[in-house]
């Protein structure tokens, strides 16, 4: 597994290398990115704007195996997730697999959920949902670039599964987490994947990007790591 593990990590380096795309390494448990201050409505500006492309051939293992292990640490990426979002992580070989933890507030709630391995409230969400990736420039990419999105920590947050499942393949368009003090760092993590990976938006989701974060103006944009952990995560209104 481990093998394998560098196998990929060594093909990401390379497609970074072609496409100008950063591939992450995961770090720490709670490490958390970069900011730019401000930077996540003009970045909206930055992104292409094109419609949707059909939806055919999409398949989640288009992606690559679920939770490839792309950084080499010996840990697949959910575990990864797993292990920066939850608080009291416990786990089966004292090292890689999450067995139990707490997320003390989901952000799409704010509620507290109890992690038990395989019986459990708590999804991995991809910010930007995979489908909605393919439909926007994912489908002519080179696989390990597809790779490289489904498991950067960028895009993916420990969430409640009953409104992550309810977002489905949404974007900004379409579903917002329901927690409206969470939308605005959401959104701008929405907006930081799409830049990084170079996928467009529809007119109608860069309206919907650019309505959520002019109420936060100066919202950050993550460039990397924990995008839960920005100061000023939460704009109240």
């Amino acid at each position: 597994m481990r093998g394998a593990g560098r196998a990929v990590a060594a093909v990401l380096v390379t497609v970074a290398a072609a496409t100008g795309c950063t591939v992450e390494q995961q770090g720490e448990s709670g490490s958390g990115p970069e900011y730019k201050a401000g930077g996540a409505l003009d970045a909206v500006n930055s992104l292409a704007v094109k419609g949707r492309a059909p939806k055919t051939g999409y398949d989640r293992g288009r992606f690559g195996s679920a939770w490839a292990d792309t950084d080499s640490n010996g840990c697949d990426t959910r575990d990864d997730i797993l292990k920066r979002d939850l608080t009291g992580v416990k786990f089966r070989d004292e090292r890689c697999t999450v067995v139990s933890g707490t997320l003390a507030s989901d952000p799409y709630t704010g509620k507290e959920i109890a992690f038990a391995r395989g019986r459990s409230q708590v999804d991995i969400d991809h910010l930007v949902a995979l489908s909605d990736a393919w439909q926007k420039g994912a489908q002519k990419w080179d696989p390990s670039k597809r790779i490289a999105l489904a498991n950067d920590p960028l895009n993916l947050l420990a969430v409640d599964a009953g409104p992550n499942r309810s977002k489905g393949e949404g974007d900004t368009a379409t579903w917002l987490p329901p927690r409206k003090g969470y939308r605005c760092t959401y959104v701008a993590g929405q907006v930081a994947v799409k830049k990084k990976y170079g996928l467009w938006v529809t007119a109608g989701e860069r309206d919907a990007m650019k309505r959520v974060l002019s109420t936060c103006p100066d919202q950050a944009l993550p460039t990397g790591g924990n995008p839960t952990s920005a100061p000023d995560r939460f704009h109240a209104r």
